[in-house]
């Protein structure tokens, strides 16, 4: 099987295991669920399977071994329709992690034990993410899964002049994901806080995704979709939705799609909303050992903790639409 990814390059791919995985139905799935989770996308966007195949392959790049690249390949086939933004329906937005909970229990109802047994491996052992120390790692620490997906985002939106460079410059140690330098991870770090504040969680971002679940939590109340649907992906989720041709969903749909006004009326109700805030202080290599970059880079650090200060005071917005 031959992958071209647009930020690895290509490979061949031989391994039976891994072909079959990425064949199989779950896998397929996730082509259909975008990485924003936003019903449309107002910039060039990737999907939750490019995103999935890209974390096998930057593992395969750096070494690691089968077992670990099937866990990477496999860390987000659990993500339900619009990825996190479900976490806004009935997950927690300050930690994003509705897909973390439900990860065993859908690989376990999947056809993709049957494909692990088949060629040897345990999926006790597969589904066990965090055993993995270059595919995850507690934040604020890099690994393969918020490498690739800040690349990817470098890629798509952000600087893709500095994705090559990041590439070439990671190494391991000791079993981590680190940089070559205090260059290299300066680059990563800045340009991934630069996402955070611009994209992830920018205002226009914030509201888009309060809108929308206000959209599906009405949608599963009114028995529209349920919650077996949210395990299909986006498109026929927002079939679904259009079919009712609600002139409520439609005129919430047509705003989340376009412009937002985000300035506040001070006569109108407020509320405040927290999204999970994303960030990385990577370790880097000096004089052959590993150190933090907020350690030696005080601005950075300091400009972090502005933005998380920030983050952690939510976003306050008029309270626009009512279920």
């Amino acid at each position: 099987m031959k992958i071209d990814d647009p930020i690895y390059g290509s490979f061949e791919i031989r391994e039976p295991v891994l072909i079959k995985l990425i064949k199989s139905s779950s896998m397929q799935r996730l082509k259909k669920i975008k990485q924003s989770g936003l019903p449309k996308s107002l910039y060039i966007e990737f999907d939750r399977f490019e995103h999935s195949v890209g974390v096998m392959l930057i593992l395969r790049i750096l070494g690691a071994n089968l077992e670990e690249q099937i866990a990477g390949l496999l860390h987000d086939i659990s993500h339900t329709a619009f990825s996190h933004l479900i976490d806004w329906v009935f997950g927690d937005t300050d930690k994003e992690n509705f897909q973390d909970k439900n990860h065993k229990k859908y690989i376990k109802n999947s056809e993709l034990p049957r494909i692990l047994e088949k060629y040897g491996f345990d999926v006790k052992r597969i589904i066990k993410i965090k055993s993995f120390s270059m595919l995850e790692q507690k934040s604020p620490n890099i690994c393969a899964d918020r490498i690739d997906y800040g690349l990817r985002e470098f890629h798509y939106w952000e600087n893709p002049k500095i994705v090559k460079y990041c590439i070439n410059n990671l190494t391991t140690f000791k079993g981590k994901m680190v940089f070559k330098n205090q260059k290299s991870a300066s680059i990563f770090a800045n340009n991934f806080l630069e996402l955070q504040v611009k994209h992830w969680g920018g205002k226009d971002t914030i509201l888009r995704y309060y809108l929308f679940s206000l959209i599906l939590k009405d949608a599963l109340k009114d028995k529209l979709i349920n919650q077996k649907d949210l395990y299909t992906n986006d498109q026929f989720i927002l079939k679904k939705l259009k079919s009712k041709n609600d002139p409520k969903i439609n005129n919430l749909l047509n705003l989340v799609n376009d412009k937002i006004n985000t300035k506040i009326n001070p006569k109108l109700p407020l509320i405040k909303i927290n999204k999970k805030f994303r960030y990385v202080d990577p370790l880097f290599l000096k004089d052959k050992k590993v150190m933090h970059l907020s350690r030696v880079d005080l601005k950075f650090k300091r400009k972090t903790e502005k933005e998380r200060e920030k983050n952690k005071a939510g976003l306050k917005f008029n309270l626009i639409y009512n279920s």
